[in-house]
């Protein structure tokens, strides 16, 4: 910037020739420059006042901007911050074959205090009792009164005492959001499904982990984020696993029985299509596990399909016969001594009705004869059995996926002699679970090959190590449809779809050892139909007991077989089993042209 001279001498000499005071030229210059100074100053401070202004407005729009943000939100209540790890909240769903739910999430709130953030304690406890009955008064006051800065008062709550709780208005209860496991259906395949619970837990999450069923088996998979949008599929079909439910519990209660359990199973892929046992529980409100000494069978937790152990009784000569036949040591009209008692030492094996002097092989499992199943084991030997019995899954806990079927591991001789190979071959002597037999059924009903028992949705048959010769596995399947068309399980019959099996009456164990005479367990194993078989249906009841014709009736073929083919009459069309027309035998009538 120039700075211009108060006197410039080319201004004062002029001026003094003129005779003109050269003061004035300096007032004058004077004054201009305070004029310049003045427009500078007032030019820097309007610039201020503009930054500032600028300044003010922003501040302005910001604080309008989240005002209006906030007023469209939902408002949340503040929740203390927590250290540690972040808690994973999502778990993937559940689904049957069809890909309908059987377990999802929901989301729900969680309630808890900080009583010193409390206006009122005694009223926010007094109005809580109210809300949540379960919660003591008292109690409640001594919490928010006390030393505590903390306290979980509901793990869950519903939308509708959460704004009970919230109409409270104390800022000291506060809500946590939660994601909680939901069971649409009730109690629908619970013992399947197992149920869930919170692990760790914060005010802002918690962890959702299963502790039992699918639900724990499956824990990693169903917790992993990368699985959020692929469900856990099952084999189940939710419309076959409630009829199945609904008619099992009618024949429980119809039989009088203590429990009961039936399992549906695909003989070409291992799938179990239902499996139910009762009595069941619901796993959206799972009850606590029996105490120690109490029997766990009396718990509605127990699974009798896979954690139940029972002899299984006649549902085993099949098994004889067929390895019998396997062994070309006979052939179904091969004839067998069964006069009786048959005696073994001290022991002696005697038959339910006097069969006469022989039998045929296929009249052996037609009558359920002991005496002339025994006799084959004899043949067989004891080492033969045991092995096949092994191949057939029947000796180590099955691996149906759910983490109870561990637990049913088979009970069986230490010292495996002649007598216990004799007893075992008509189902005494060895107990296993359900879930085996339908295992060991399905070997005959597809041909002679294990397929182990699954829950998961396969897309292609499973093809096991062979255990039968197929000619075999067709002989024992004629052998099966006798017992129901002529033999003890009539009552299984059901018209149209070729129902072939074989019951199974065995006394039931006492706890301290023997057996009770009035209590027994009863099964019936089915494979339908036998023409084209698909599927294995086996149903037993614990201690049934029912007044037919005058007298009370406890065996399976009064019991569990009637059962069964309601069941079979009720699941084959939702199966898409269309009933078919059987050929009538014609002895004696031969057939000519026109």
């Amino acid at each position: 910037m120039t700075r211009t001279p108060l006197r410039p001498l080319a201004r004062v000499l002029p001026a003094r020739a003129r005779g003109e005071n050269p003061d004035l030229i300096e007032r004058e210059n004077l004054a201009q420059r305070h004029r310049d100074m003045e427009i500078r100053a007032r030019s820097r401070a309007e610039g201020r006042l503009l930054v500032l202004a600028a300044f003010f407005v922003c501040a302005y729009v910001a604080i309008g901007g989240r005002m209006a943000y906030m007023s469209t939100t939902e408002p949340t209540e503040p929740v203390a911050a927590i250290g540690g790890s972040a808690i994973a909240n999502q778990r993937a769903d559940i689904v049957d074959r069809a890909g309908r739910i059987l377990a999802t999430n929901f989301e729900t709130h969680s309630l808890y205090a900080q009583p010193p953030q409390m206006v009122d304690p005694v009223a926010a406890a007094t109005k809580l009792a109210e809300i949540f009955p379960d919660l003591e008064r008292d109690r409640l006051i001594e919490d928010f009164t006390g030393k505590r800065k903390f306290l979980w008062i509901k793990k869950k709550i519903s939308p509708e005492q959460m704004q009970a709780v919230h109409d409270i208005g104390d800022p000291g209860l506060m809500f946590g959001p939660r994601e909680m496991r939901l069971y649409p259906n009730g109690k629908l395949a619970a013992h399947v499904l197992g149920g869930a619970s919170f692990g760790k837990e914060g005010v802002n999450a918690a962890e959702v982990i299963g502790v039992a069923g699918v639900e724990k088996q499956f824990d990693d998979y169903l917790r992993d984020p990368a699985n959020a949008g692929k469900p856990l599929e099952l084999s189940l079909d939710l419309s076959v696993q409630d009829a199945t439910e609904e008619v099992l519990y009618g024949g429980m209660r119809l039989m009088d029985a203590k429990g009961a359990t039936s399992i549906l199973m695909d003989v070409h892929t291992g799938e179990v299509i239902s499996v139910a046992s009762l009595p069941d529980f619901d796993p959206n409100d799972r009850p606590r596990p029996p105490t120690s000494g109490f029997d766990p069978s009396a718990s509605p937790l127990f699974n009798r399909s896979v954690q139940g152990v029972y002899e299984l009784g006649s549902t085993f000569k099949i098994f004889t016969a067929a390895q019998a036949m396997e062994l070309g040591l006979v052939n179904p009209e091969t004839v067998i001594d069964i006069r009786g008692p048959l005696r073994w030492g001290k022991f002696a094996i005697k038959d339910f009705h006097n069969y006469g002097k022989e039998l045929t092989v296929t009249k052996i499992i037609e009558k359920s004869s002991n005496i002339g199943t025994a006799r084959l084991a004899q043949q067989i030997g004891a080492d033969r059995q045991r092995a096949f019995l092994e191949d057939l899954g029947m000796l180590r806990a099955t691996p149906f996926e759910i983490v109870e079927a561990s637990g049913g591991q088979p009970l069986m001789p230490k010292n495996w002699s002649e007598l216990s190979a004799m007893t075992i071959s008509y189902g005494h002597g060895i107990s296993t679970t359900p879930m085996h037999l339908a295992a060991g059924y399905a070997a005959i009903a597809n041909g002679g090959h294990y397929v182990a028992p699954t829950i998961l949705k396969q897309k292609a048959p499973r093809i096991g190590h062979q255990v039968l010769r197929p000619e075999v596995a067709q002989a024992s399947l004629d052998m099966l449809r006798r017992v129901v068309s002529e033999g003890t399980a009539s009552f299984a019959d059901v018209k149209g779809y070729e129902v072939g099996g074989k019951t199974g009456t065995a006394d039931k164990p006492k706890p301290m050892g023997g057996y009770y005479e009035d209590k027994v367990i009863a099964t019936f194993a089915a494979v339908f139909p036998v023409s084209e078989p698909k599927y294995v249906l086996v149903v037993t009841l614990d201690e049934p007991q029912i007044v037919a014709y005058g007298e009370e009736r406890r065996t399976a073929g009064w019991t569990a077989a009637p059962v069964a083919a309601e069941m079979i009459a009720r699941l084959a069309p939702l199966l898409g089993l269309r009933p078919q027309i059987e050929p009538l035998a014609l002895d004696g009538v031969t057939l000519t042209s026109n």
